[in-house]
């Protein structure tokens, strides 16, 4: 098929600097209702405007090349990503929403539909890079009719409480995928002999994180999940009593330090400190050391991250790790991970000395990400989103370095298959 010029305006990709992180350290979590609190807090047009233009924001150093390509299966390109958040509005909003509505392009229902089985046909995820047309110009333009279009109807529907909540869904949806954009970015540039940074400054030296320590919980009857007073996923949800046994959480987290002395004490050669898949995958792999570690021949190590290749920070919080790695290294120091009702009664009661939960790193659990009691997902398509990936996956607590505002909250549920580690994952001990 050819694709047609539109003739509407390019993609347009502010020309600053890179974007540094914007995850918030703090437990609150960010208002996700849709009505307005006070003079200071955005209007649900400002919102969406900020959420669309960060978006574009985390495009601004990248080549049209950058964009286009796709370095494995579970990633996607940044442009189908761009794409994708913007087919989302126009499917679950404007195509329910306009009196009138035709799609920008009929193909692109196809194209940029992720895993949505009640809406059609889906084109597939290991085939995403392949896709060189739409460009990013046109991609670009898709972009801008979507957002006028949806501007228009908040203009016409202020007071609309349905098209609010799924407009906040879909805002929320996009910021998903912007830590999805500088992870699956990381990846890529990682294939390349050039190891191009994807941020411009240096990193900053890491803080001595302190000698590890442990903090005690008494255990007992505590409450799990989100009480739905402001946004949520529906994963979070319903708010939930659960039975916790006395325990003991590390002040902080697993250091690259510690992952080296499990390395250096031949850890991934050790297959009694591994589970029995996590050493298959290991054997199978061939894996020695975390994703974007490298060993030079003089014998130190460095770590690729988005401020490039750099000699590895031995305080620096581990990341990259998969489940299995997790496990094997909490094994080794006399630990195990902690399960997501642990982790989120920990993090509810501010303890004393209990550091790092949010902003650094994704934190494994050893929890199988599965529906809380009472569980309901949404009907039609919508109900997609989270529930049918209850199986086979473990849940991460807290928020990274590139997580958006807004997802640093204890009751969010972050979820990935054991094996994956190019996100930013790493471990906190528990006992």
């Amino acid at each position: 098929m050819r694709w047609p010029c539109w003739g509407r305006p390019a993609l347009h990709r502010p020309k600053c600097g890179p974007i540094p992180r914007t995850g918030s350290p703090s437990s609150t979590p960010a208002p996700g209702s849709t009505s307005v609190a006070g003079a200071d807090t955005p209007t649900l047009a400002q919102r969406f405007e900020a959420v669309r233009q960060r978006s574009l924001m985390l495009t601004a150093t990248l080549s049209d090349e950058d964009c286009g390509a796709q370095s494995m299966p579970d990633a996607s390109p940044v442009k189908w990503h761009l794409a994708h958040t913007t087919w989302f509005f126009e499917t679950f909003i404007l195509e329910r929403a306009e009196a009138h509505f035709a799609p920008f392009h009929p193909a692109f229902r196809v194209l940029f539909n992720s895993y949505y089985n009640g809406i059609g046909e889906r084109h597939p995820r290991p085939q995403r890079g392949l896709l060189t047309r739409p460009g990013m110009d046109e991609v670009g333009a898709y972009r801008a009719n979507v957002d006028e279009r949806v501007a228009r109807l908040l203009a016409l529907r202020p007071d609309d409480a349905v098209l609010a909540a799924l407009l906040t869904l879909g805002l929320q949806h996009e910021q998903q995928h912007q830590e999805l954009i500088q992870t699956d970015v990381l990846h890529l540039f990682a294939q390349s002999p050039l190891l191009p940074a994807c941020l411009a400054q240096p990193p900053a030296p890491a803080p001595n994180p302190g000698a590890l320590s442990w903090i005690g919980f008494d255990g007992g009857v505590a409450e799990l999940g989100d009480d739905g007073s402001n946004f949520c996923f529906d994963n979070e949800l319903p708010r939930h009593r659960v039975f916790v046994e006395p325990f003991a959480l590390a002040s902080r987290l697993v250091t690259n330090g510690e992952v080296l002395a499990f390395i250096n004490a031949g850890g991934y050669r050790n297959p009694s400190l591994w589970l029995a898949e996590g050493w298959d995958h290991v054997c199978k792999e061939r894996l020695a050391h975390p994703l974007y570690w490298r060993q030079d021949e003089a014998g130190h190590w460095h770590e690729f991250t988005r401020h490039g290749e750099h000699p590895l920070q031995l305080a620096a919080p581990a990341v990259h790790l998969s489940l299995y790695e997790a496990a094997a290294c909490a094994q080794f120091m006399g630990a195990r991970l902690p399960t997501e009702a642990e982790w989120e009664t920990a993090a509810r009661s501010n303890a004393a000395g209990l550091s790092q939960l949010f902003g650094l790193c994704w934190q494994w659990t050893s929890s199988s990400y599965a529906p809380y009691p009472g569980y309901a997902c949404a009907p039609g398509a919508l109900g997609e989103y989270n529930g049918k990936f209850m199986l086979n996956q473990y849940v991460l607590r807290g928020s990274s370095c590139a997580t958006p505002d807004g997802h640093s909250r204890v009751s969010y549920r972050n979820f990935f298959p054991a094996h994956a580690r190019w996100q930013f994952t790493g471990l906190r001990l528990a006992k």
